[in-house]
């Protein structure tokens, strides 16, 4: 019986899914790298540590509209590890069900010794992600129009930096591809970098331990809001000990404020870095996610219904 249980979960999973396949994020060396002794590593199943070669690994659904949604996925791990798995592919496969092209982008992680800037190699790399990806649209057959992206924990912190900041370009880009998301979905992010919100690890990995106050300020991404903020849906639980679920709070309050359309799920109980799963309770919030991608007009319809 289980024999065939297994069976049919895999084949259920070949079908809503295609091989996928990682491709680097930039032909060549990496702008802004040097040369350096790092490799990746593994240091816990599911993790990657010091990465120096970003890529982006593609999920493209078996079945889906004609002119595809897609999300580009930041995991989290504190800038210091990427949570590859729960994080990152188990997202990207839920999102194929929905027809949803998926992108899970695995980011250089800050230091000194291999990067020129350190505090701007990771919006480096995410602002490279979605310019590959409008780029390939046709490739890939998706809309350009209805490119969105996610981020968890320090992930969110970093997809929120590209939600707010998209105007501060640091890549090469002669053919002047839009480099705003169309939408974000933060996963109990990191947001504020000030002394009473900031998760200190991401701080201090990102932009040092003796950061000053206009550096601090500068990463503090409820501060960078502006009407052309890109649409918010943020996740978060109150309990959270690592995350502030404040954190949350003020980058939803900065939204309102500029009049960007955003919405907020927050559970009484989930801690931090559940993931696609709140095991405190049955609610589900991807199914919200979806609804709220698809009233705001960036789904044509849930090919998985």
């Amino acid at each position: 019986m289980k024999k065939i249980v297994f069976a049919a979960s895999f084949l259920l999973s070949a079908m809503v899914t295609k091989a996928q396949k990682e491709i680097p994020l930039y032909e060549g060396i990496v702008p802004g790298s040097k040369p350096c002794s790092m490799k990746e590593a593994n240091p816990a199943p599911g993790r990657i540590a010091s990465v120096t070669n970003p890529t982006l690994t593609v999920f493209l659904p078996e079945k889906s509209d004609s002119f595809k949604t897609a999300v580009l996925i930041f995991p989290g791990g504190g800038y210091a590890r990427l949570a590859m798995d729960h994080e990152g592919y188990d997202v990207a496969r839920e999102f194929n069900k929905h027809g949803v092209a998926a992108f899970v982008v695995k980011y250089r992680l800050p230091n000194d010794s291999c990067m020129a800037n350190k505090e701007t190699g990771p919006l480096q790399d995410a602002e490279q992600a979605i310019k590959l990806v409008r780029d390939k649209a046709a490739e890939w057959n998706l809309n350009p129009d209805k490119v969105g992206i996610m981020g968890f924990s320090a992930g969110g912190h970093l997809a929120s930096s590209l939600g707010t900041k998209f105007g501060q370009v640091l890549v090469e880009n002669q053919s002047n591809t839009n480099l705003r998301p169309d939408f974000m979905v933060l996963g109990y992010p990191v947001i504020s970098f000030s002394d009473s919100l900031a998760h200190k690890g991401s701080r201090e990995n990102l932009i040092g331990k003796n950061a000053s106050a206009k550096m601090v300020n500068a990463y503090s991404n409820e501060l960078q809001v502006t009407p052309k903020t890109s649409p918010t849906f943020l996740i978060h639980a109150a309990d959270d000990k690592t995350v502030n679920v404040q954190n949350s709070i003020v980058f939803y309050q900065a939204l309102l404020l500029n009049k960007v359309p955003a919405e907020m799920k927050l559970y009484q109980r989930g801690s931090h870095g559940f993931g696609m799963n709140n095991k405190t309770t049955k609610d589900k919030w991807f199914p919200q996610v979806i609804n709220w991608i698809q009233g705001n007009g960036w789904m044509n319809g849930d090919v998985g219904e």
